[in-house]
């Protein structure tokens, strides 16, 4: 199984990068691909912006990225609630090209953040508006308190958290 896993998030020392790899390091026979949002910047999405006729190239191997792969594991970082404003420049420009940019693929859909919630709020923004966005959500991952349950050598380290995200890898069949 073909996998692109990535964190939502332009930090360089991005949380949610270190999951997204972790749990896709964790899918038996997976082979896995990483993307860092780094790569995809592009100038703040308006249609002002727009070239008629003419397709960001970023958001085009963006789009090429995910339709090479059989599942995305994506952790989203949440920012005042929502996604990060990097990740929703690079939905904003590659909707314009596919409104199913998600292009129907299987998601397994994480966030983690160092507060109890573990990104709670934009999950559920996410759960929303994926599907309208061609996301196929399989399971959907909360990681509570990072630095507490995360270990940069083990992964999760919270017994509780680990079993239930092996859990989800069950509706991924």
């Amino acid at each position: 199984m073909k996998v692109l896993a990535f964190g939502a998030s332009n930090s360089k020392n991005s949380i949610n990068q270190k999951l997204a790899l972790y749990v896709a390091h964790q899918i038996p026979s997976a082979t896995i691909t990483t993307l860092d949002l780094n790569n995809f910047e592009m100038p703040i999405f308006s249609v002002d912006k727009e070239i008629p006729g003419k397709h960001q190239p970023l958001a085009e191997a963006f789009l090429q990225a995910i339709a090479e792969v059989d599942l995305l594991v994506i952790s989203l970082a949440e920012h005042n609630g929502s996604y990060s404003a990097a990740f929703k420049n690079i939905l904003d420009w590659s909707s314009r090209i596919n409104g199913k940019l998600f292009q129907q693929k299987p998601v397994l859909l994480l966030a983690t953040s160092p507060g109890a919630r573990g990104g709670a709020s934009v999950l559920e923004a996410a759960k929303v508006r994926f599907p309208f966005l061609g996301a196929d959500i399989k399971a959907v991952f909360s990681l509570p308190e990072f630095n507490k349950n995360f270990d940069s050598e083990k992964g999760i380290i919270n017994e509780e958290l680990k079993t239930q995200l092996f859990k989800s890898f069950d509706l991924l069949k």
